[in-house]
């Protein structure tokens, strides 16, 4: 039995975990594939570092292309992040026929087709399910498990940073500022949590999955954007109140040939089983036309979980090999992109507004809306403590275009009798049975 032979660039935190897979469960992916796996070469930063593994030195080496071009190396996985540069060394590693595991979902979101393309041309395999979601298998699920389906939506927490700091502001009843803090403490947020925190990180994992659940070229581009910076603890309170509860969600949703991709914080029924996903797990939910409703729930993040998810990827390459099919699992897009337009996407939404408080005021609001016909579901008025000038009105309303609800919030700050229109977002799942 031939070894496969693999090349690791980056021994950080995941790498370290794939390192540990592969000593530990050796017996289990030699009974899988046939064949045992030998780590030939592993790019690192510091020969001399102390690390959490075992490897002989004389495998290390700080010259990617000591990985990429040893002629014993047969499958690269590229756990070092980055995109530029990253990108290239993957495009040579695929042009030297080697295949590619990576992890990489900055890369994955933004070069992807290009990449799987290069892959095809040179009979490669690319393999990247470690880059949403962790250790929860949904790329492997939509691809194969939910192969002969027609994905309608795919709505989840995807981002396990952002998911840690709601359930705190929603338990704990702290501000955001602080939780963040005690995120970056307990190290689940990087001391520059942007890319978490405004959505980005989940922005890059929707496009992956937008791209593959309706095949389709979805670009990162595509993907509209809102985080959760100015989520303040008086609206995680008032949708406690409403019976929901708050979440980063990414949405990607199919009507005809028409789709939407995005990231907000959205509020669910306090019964929506995302609702229940606390601290930094992941789920996604998924709609299909036959399957019905499912739901994939994990460790988003983490060394063992990231890297159980890169192993099963490279088992697939063996089995691939083994086979001699590799290079023919890509599938070009079905469909064009085709993005809705806001008069073609429809939500409901939650609005917080501060009004004067006086006589009038309500029947200045409610005409507003009612003259583009969106009705409420929910209302809620309240004094405002400290300000006996003002009240509080909280509204949800009832699926709404986003192009009458942009006009609805123009038309608003545009009325003598609006201080202020505190803060709006979509709402999700009432739909939920």
């Amino acid at each position: 039995m031939k070894a496969i032979r693999v090349g690791l660039l980056g021994l950080g935190t995941v790498g370290s975990g794939v390192v540990k897979i592969i000593q530990d469960h050796q017996d289990k992916l030699t009974h899988q594939v046939g064949c045992p796996i030998v780590i030939q070469k592993v790019l690192v930063k510091n020969i001399d570092k102390k690390r959490d593994v075992e490897l002989s030195r004389d495998i290390l080496t700080t010259n990617v292309y000591e990985v990429i071009e040893d002629p014993e190396v047969d499958v690269i996985i590229e756990v070092i992040g980055g995109i530029e540069e990253t990108k290239q060394y993957l495009l040579d590693a695929l042009r030297a026929k080697k295949h590619v595991v990576s992890a990489n979902k900055d890369l994955i979101a933004l070069y992807g087709s290009e990449l799987l393309a290069c892959a095809k041309e040179n009979g490669c395999d690319l393999y990247f399910e470690a880059s949403v979601a962790g250790g929860i298998p949904i790329l492997r699920a939509l691809e194969e498990g939910l192969a002969s389906d027609r994905i309608t939506k795919m709505m989840g927490i995807v981002n396990g940073t952002t998911n840690f700091i709601l359930t705190k502001m929603n338990k704990d009843k702290a501000p955001y500022r602080e939780v963040l803090k005690e995120a970056q403490r307990l190290g689940f947020a990087e001391a520059d949590p942007t890319a978490d925190v405004e959505g980005l990180d989940a922005a890059r994992k929707m496009a992956i999955l937008a791209r593959l659940g309706f095949s389709m070229n979805v670009a990162l581009d595509d993907v509209k954007v809102k985080g959760i910076s100015q989520v303040s603890d008086e609206d995680i309170s008032f949708s406690k109140r409403l019976g929901y509860t708050m979440k980063l969600i990414g949405i990607a949703q199919r009507e005809g040939q028409k789709v939407e991709v995005s990231v907000q914080p959205t509020l669910l029924p306090d019964h929506h089983p995302l609702a229940s996903v606390h601290n930094e797990y992941n789920a996604v939910y998924v709609y299909g036309e036959a399957v019905g409703e499912t739901m994939f729930y994990g460790p988003g993040a983490g060394s063992m979980p990231t890297a159980t998810a890169v192993v099963s990827d490279l088992v697939s390459v063996m089995k691939n090999m083994r086979l001699e099919v590799t290079g023919r699992s890509f599938v070009d897009p079905q469909f064009e992109k085709k993005m809705k337009s806001p008069t073609e996407i429809f939500a409901q939404q939650f609005l917080r507004i501060h009004v004067k408080d006086q006589v009038g005021s309500f029947s200045k609001i409610t005409s507003t809306f009612s003259e583009r016909g969106v009705s409420f579901e929910k209302i809620l008025q309240l004094p405002i403590k400290d300000n006996e000038d003002l009240a509080e009105i909280i509204i949800v309303t009832h699926h709404a275009s986003e192009a009458d609800f942009i006009e609805i919030l123009q038309q608003l700050n545009d009325l003598e009798v609006v201080h202020e229109i505190k803060s709006t977002y979509r709402v999700e799942g009432n739909g939920w049975s």
